[in-house]
């Protein structure tokens, strides 16, 4: 994900990951490493370890990504395996495998952005859809079928909008009269109620968020995913995360950092002998640099952060410190 689009699926040409040679260098040394890239996409991280001697098996739950992914097992057929599932599942989607690193791409890639009959985009016309695996409820069942605050504190807690009560009671005005069922109706929506000043990002780019976030269920399959990951590499294992928005930053940051996750600790007794870690070294997060922004200004939000895996027991599953956001359904 967070990929340049290019001539349509299956393409050859460059699909250049965001921060490609800084999640190379995390997830290194490569030749030889056996590496899940977790959320395949158009295939640019793929591409790129294996350009770089890595066996890799590609992840992803999109169907439209088969095109890219038989376009790279046709050029590396002995090192390439692409496995259809969910990245938060990963350890069992390779099951038996000896891994020594992963790399995760959160969030909607550009070429399902600019795909308008994905409905991703308040930009391009098409469906009100957003479902990366094609199936299940839509962005259109969520924006018909809410109630006002319902819709108020989803887009609230995933999109981190302030105008979120005003919006949703635009949006239940509006679907009285008619269903809404296209992208561009629901973005013309808010941009009334909202209003859009001169130079600032579109009034309808928090609210699409929050319910791609929602239909996805994006924090979810993250939260899973870094355990999986955890579960999935032994001693020395190295995991690479990109994020695109600070709600996502937050879950990796706090996930990796024992302290945030181990639960309320006694004053009483040293932290030091209560907590193990998991991940050590930790990097210091990374953002895009200058010549990258000026190739592909989606980069600007990208966030790497990356670590390698200690010999402690993988942890349970647990939600506990890490700061996912949710919304309660009936909340005033």
């Amino acid at each position: 994900m967070g990929e340049l689009s290019g001539t349509g699926a299956g393409s050859k040409s460059s699909h250049e990951s965001v921060l490609l040679a800084e999640v190379l260098d995390a997830l290194g040394p490569l030749e030889g490493a056996r590496v899940v890239d977790g959320t395949f996409g158009a295939g640019g991280y793929s591409r790129a370890l294996l350009n770089a001697g890595a066996a890799v098996v590609g992840i992803d739950r999109d169907p439209g990504v088969k095109g890219f992914a038989d376009a790279v097992s046709d050029d590396f057929p002995e090192r390439f395996t692409f496995v259809a599932g969910r990245f938060a599942e990963l350890d069992a989607l390779v099951s038996g495998t000896h891994i020594d690193a992963v790399v995760l791409d959160i969030g909607v890639s550009s070429m399902q952005l600019d795909q308008g009959q994905r409905g991703f985009s308040f930009q391009k016309a098409g469906p009100l859809d957003m479902r990366m695996s094609q199936d299940g409820t839509t962005a259109a069942d969520l924006v018909n079928e809410l109630g006002e605050k319902d819709l108020a504190n989803l887009i609230f807690a995933y999109g981190e909008e302030r105008a979120s009560r005003r919006i949703a009671k635009a949006i239940v005005d509006a679907r009285s009269e008619e269903r809404i069922e296209d992208t561009l109706r629901l973005a013309q929506v808010i941009e009334k109620t909202v209003g859009r000043k001169p130079g600032a990002q579109h009034p309808a780019t928090r609210t699409f968020q929050a319910l791609r976030i929602a239909v996805n269920r994006e924090f979810d399959e993250l939260v899973e995913g870094l355990f999986a990951a955890e579960r999935a590499l032994s001693e020395g294992g190295r995991l690479a995360v990109v994020t695109f928005h600070s709600l996502e930053d937050r879950i990796v940051k706090r996930f990796f950092d024992a302290q945030k996750t181990a639960g309320p600790q006694s004053r009483h007794m040293p932290v030091t002998n209560q907590i193990e870690a998991r991940w050590a070294p930790i990097r210091k997060a990374i953002k895009a640099g200058v010549p990258e922004l000026a190739r592909n200004p989606r980069a600007r939000s990208a966030t790497l952060r990356s670590a390698v895996r200690t010999g402690a027991p993988a942890r349970p599953f647990s939600r506990e410190g890490l700061g996912v956001p949710g919304f309660a359904r009936g909340a005033a």
